[in-house]
Order: C-alpha cells, then sequence, then structure tokens
C-alpha cells in the first residue's frame, strides 16, 4: 500500500484523491506513473480488503479498480463502498469479456464508467478529469442548492412575519398579500424565477453590481431582436446574461469593486479565471448548457486580443458577441471596466470606437439603432399609471416593486382584471399610491 501527494490538478482546496486497486503490481506501477504526473493523491492496494481498510482511514475521490482479484472481486468492492462512501466516484477495470458480470457491477455498484484493458492512457485520464468534475460540479450544485434554499425559506419566513403583521391591520390587506404570496410562489416555481436568484447571488457580492444583469438582459435581448435572432436563442441569450458574471462567486471581495483596467497582472490573471468557472458550474445543468458556451466567450474580443480562449471574429458565438456589447455598455457606466464611470453617451461612443475591435460591427451598429429605437419607445409608449386608471391587457414595462422592496409583479406581466382589483385594495389599505409602469 502506497500514497503519491502531488500538487492538485483541479480547482479544489485540496488534491484529489486516487485509490488504485489491482493485484498486479505492474499494473498498479503502470498506473501510478499514467496518474502522478496529474497532480492527484494516489493510493494504491493490492486487494479488496486493503483498499475498504483504506477507505475506512481517510477520504477518497475516486477508486479505479480491477474486475477479478483474488477473494473479493472489484464488483464486489466497488458495491461496498457504494453503500458505505456513496459520493466517491467508482471506475471499474475489466480484462475478459464476460458482460454479464460487468453490468450487474455496474448497477449493483452505481459504477461511473468501466474501462477495458488494455487501456488507452490518454482516454482513461480524460475519463477520471471527467469522473472527478463531475464528482465536485455536483457537491458545488448542491452547496448553492442548499444556499437557495435557506434564503427561501428566509424569504418564507419574512414573508409569513409580514403577513401576520398585516392581518392584524385589515382583513382585506391580508387577502391581497395572500394572493400576492401565491403569485410569489408561482413565480419561484418557474424555471426563469431559478435563474434570477442565482443572478441576485451573484450581486449580492457588491452593491455595485446590483441590478447589473437584469440591465444587461434586457439590452442584449433588444440588440438581439434587431439583429433577427430567434426568440429560442434570444431566450438562451437573456440566461447567459443573468448568469454572465457566476464565476465571479469565488472571486476575492476587493477585486470585485477594482475596475478592471486598473488591475496588477495577478489580479487580472485571477479575474480573467470567471468565465470558465461560471461555464463549469452551468454546464452541469442540462436546460444551461447552451447559455454556459456563451457566459465562457463574453470577454472574447472581436480581433482576437480577449480572453479566455483568444478567440476571433465569427469563431466567438455570435450570441457571446451581443452580450459582449451589452455587458460593456453598464459595465462602463458602472465604472467596473475602466477608471472611472461614464455617461450613457460616452459609454456608446467608447463601443463606437471599439468597432471592429473589441466589438463585432454588425453588433455595434445595431446596438446603436437599439439605443435610439428605446429611447423613443420609453417616450412615446411607456406610461405611469394609478391602479385606477390600468386597464387588463397592458404589460408591465419595469418590474413593479412593494415599497418595503420585494417583487409584487415581474416586467412583461399581462394585467388582468382581478390584479387591478387586488392593486386597488393595496392602495387603499397601505394609505399611498401605487405607481405601475405600463406599455
Amino acid at each position: 500500500m502506497t500514497t503519491t501527494p502531488a500538487a492538485p490538478a483541479v480547482d479544489t482546496p485540496s488534491p484529489p484523491t486516487l485509490l488504485l486497486v489491482d493485484d498486479e503490481a505492474n499494473i498498479l506501477s503502470s498506473l501510478r506513473r499514467l496518474f502522478r504526473p496529474q497532480g492527484y493523491r494516489v493510493l494504491t492496494a493490492e486487494s479488496g480488503d486493503e483498499a475498504l481498510e483504506l477507505l475506512a482511514a481517510e477520504p477518497v475521490d475516486l477508486i479505479l479498480s480491477d474486475m477479478r482479484m483474488p477473494g473479493m472481486s472489484g464488483a464486489q468492492l466497488l458495491t461496498t463502498s457504494c453503500e458505505r462512501w456513496p459520493d466517491t466516484v467508482r471506475i471499474l477495470l475489466t480484462g475478459y469479456a464476460d458482460m454479464s458480470s460487468t453490468i450487474e457491477a455496474i448497477n449493483r455498484g452505481q459504477i461511473y464508467r468501466y474501462v477495458s484493458k488494455p487501456w488507452v492512457d490518454d482516454e482513461l485520464k480524460m475519463l477520471v478529469r471527467d469522473a472527478l468534475a463531475h464528482k465536485f460540479l455536483k457537491l458545488e450544485n448542491e452547496r448553492m442548492t442548499k444556499t437557495i434554499a435557506e434564503q427561501n425559506e428566509q424569504l418564507r419566513q419574512f414573508n409569513a412575519e409580514l403577513e401576520a403583521r398585516v392581518q392584524a391591520r385589515t382583513k382585506a390587506l391580508s387577502e391581497s398579500l395572500a394572493a400576492t404570496d401565491k403569485a410569489h410562489r408561482d413565480l419561484r416555481q418557474s424555471y426563469t424565477s431559478t435563474v434570477r436568484v442565482f443572478c441576485e447571488l451573484i450581486e449580492s457580492r457588491s452593491s455595485i453590481l446590483k441590478g447589473h444583469g437584469r440591465r444587461v438582459a434586457d439590452l442584449a435581448r433588444n440588440i438581439a431582436r434587431k439583429l433577427g435572432v430567434s426568440d429560442a436563442e434570444q431566450q438562451t441569450l437573456v440566461l447567459a446574461s443573468m448568469l454572465h458574471d457566476m464565476g465571479k462567486i469565488g472571486l476575492p471581495d476587493e477585486l470585485l469593486s477594482k475596475p478592471y483596467s486598473t488591475l496588477h497582472a495577478e489580479e487580472r490573471s485571477v479575474v480573467m479565471t470567471h468565465p470558465t468557472r461560471a461555464e463549469t458550474l452551468l454546464m452541469g445543468i442540462s436546460p444551461l448548457r447552451e447559455a454556459a458556451a456563451i457566459v465562457r466567450a463574453h470577454h472574447e474580443h472581436f480581433d482576437g486580443t480577449g480572453y479566455p480562449d483568444g478567440s476571433a471574429g465569427l469563431a466567438i458565438p455570435h450570441l457571446a458577441r451581443i452580450l459582449a456589447v451589452a455587458n460593456a455598455f453598464d459595465s462602463l457606466q458602472l465604472g467596473t471596466m475602466v477608471g472611472r464611470t461614464l455617461s450613457p453617451k460616452d459609454a456608446l461612443d467608447f463601443i463606437v470606437a471599439s468597432r471592429g475591435k473589441r466589438y463585432d460591427p454588425s453588433v455595434v451598429d445595431a446596438f446603436v439603432s437599439v439605443g435610439v429605437l428605446l429611447q423613443a419607445e420609453r417616450a412615446n409608449t411607456e406610461q405611469r399609471l394609478r391602479p385606477a386608471m390600468l386597464k387588463a391587457g397592458m404589460v408591465l414595462a419595469r418590474d413593479l416593486i412593494h415599497a418595503d422592496g420585494y417583487l409584487l409583479l415581474s416586467k412583461g406581466f399581462v394585467i388582468d382584471d382581478a390584479i387591478i382589483e387586488q392593486l386597488l385594495r393595496l392602495e387603499r389599505t397601505e394609505g399611498r399610491a401605487v405607481i405601475v409602469s405600463v406599455a
């Protein structure tokens, strides 16, 4: 039994630990030589019993075991490890063509993959890397799900306390808040609402970023419409826009508030990892895989000087080219991109000056056109009305936020008579005007 410590090969707090199990010393030696340079901490065992002793003594991330061994077989070892250490990834090496035994082993031991001997080194290394990435991404998703559940519980408690106070004031207001609470539950159950929670988690790290994802998503969608992008791709773009800063979750607080242009070389190298970190987090969620690819490429430049891949021109996904312009426009106004905050006009001029360099010329042209169209649209069609002036069929032009800070209705919601009545009741019971922006 041997242990080979090494530097980490993946982005985890400590090197992933592999347990290699085979009764043939030469095979163990070959496997150890294969994985030692990859940065893993390597343990070896020559039998199933010896492997179980190691598993009981210290944490192991992945077991790579031979199928046929004297005494306890690899299938029995992996089945036992599945029962006692279910989070450990299990891979089976099989050197004979007994598919029925292999299939049974896969079913009983919940084996991640099986590999026939002799193996191909590069394929085996890639399989182990992918298996560990899958494990760590699953753990990260569980952690984020727990965080969201805790925030939802806090929100539920807040709503319960608010409802109790309101019930003490009037029965009518209690009915209104109950309806609002139902609308909240329905909204939280929707997929878009889940993405909004992710976005808020990202932006909670810095007050400067408040609302950044939503603004970028709105602008990106309008640019996409101008360019004739399909509705399905627009939805992908909106998701990518809301989540494009996901990779910044793990960055130090001091880096979030510093403009990119003022960062030192070491700081820039850290910040430049956030698109790939975000892609890694999002790839494990099937409906977000297309958005993940867009997030990875949103800091690429049209002339090839961007990151992380240095892609150029049409090699950059077209939705990522749209997101790059929308993100830059808002970031320039926030002051997170250059050393000062820019006015909307100066931000627009900056982007136009970078046409064909940082940004796709066709996207910049659409962006300029959209800016003019949006100003005209807001001036001509957006209205701010009291509930008594609303009519069924009107569409919210902006999110409707309660005075206490929580969301009542989302932008794009189609108003009906029941909602109008609830807003009238809310206005009467609280004794203050409710202003609704509609298109």
